[in-house]
């Protein structure tokens, strides 16, 4: 891959203004592997196609541009093109969020459909009837039909929608259950960690409160 292509995915990618610096340290070693001769060097050549990158996206081909911002370099729609990104931010959905049966059960439906709500309920081991409204409610599953069996219950499967919230071509894309109860554990552990954090707070005002009460109940 060129230097200007590198430079290019990491302008991209990063979430705050990257200066110069961060760039030479992040491409020195492949740029010394293709002939530069020392940092300086390197530094040399990330700004001359960082120069070329500016000019690049600055042509009326392009809706965005790289530009100089706080010290470092970033990616950014075009004044011109305000307009158009406040009509498109309008019409985009609210993220998603759900409880954590909401996840669960979504999940084994993902990996079991079609399934019915009885064996959604015996995999994860508690009655999952109370979420199923709200995962269709989302459109996050839809109704597959009934199983040709005794009660004929119905069948649930994943939506379009389900997969275009989750950025997945199809449901072969979907990653190990393993990797999945993973990801779901370290989002929910970083959504407690506050909780907690909270919880502790109002437990320390509220030994605070006894130990003032105290204190004024000895001096009477």
């Amino acid at each position: 891959m060129s230097l200007k292509a590198q430079l290019e995915a990491v302008v991209y990618a990063a979430e705050t203004p990257i200066t110069v610096e961060q760039m030479v340290q992040l491409v020195k070693e492949s740029a010394i592997a293709e002939g530069a001769a020392d940092e300086a060097d390197v530094k040399s050549r990330v700004r001359a196609a960082l120069e070329e990158l500016v000019a690049d996206y600055g042509g009326p081909g392009h809706g965005i541009e790289i530009r100089q911002v706080a010290g470092g370099y970033r990616m950014s729609t075009k004044p011109e093109q305000h307009e158009m990104v406040r009509s498109f931010a309008k019409s985009l959905k609210p993220p998603v969020r759900l409880s954590l049966p909401a996840l669960e059960t979504l999940a084994v439906i993902a990996y079991k459909q079609p399934a019915t709500v009885p064996e959604i309920s015996e995999i994860r081991g508690v009655d999952s009837g109370g979420v199923i409204a709200t995962l269709l409610d989302r459109k996050l599953i839809t109704t597959a039909g009934r199983k040709q069996v005794i009660g004929r219950p119905i069948l649930y499967k994943t939506t379009k929608e389900f997969l275009m919230r989750f950025g997945l071509k199809d449901v072969n894309e979907l990653p190990s259950m393993e990797e999945f109860e993973k990801l779901v554990a370290e989002s929910f552990q970083a959504e407690l960690i506050p909780t907690e954090d909270a919880a502790e707070a109002r437990e320390t005002e509220s030994l605070q409160a006894e130990e003032i009460a105290e204190s004024a109940a000895q001096k009477e």
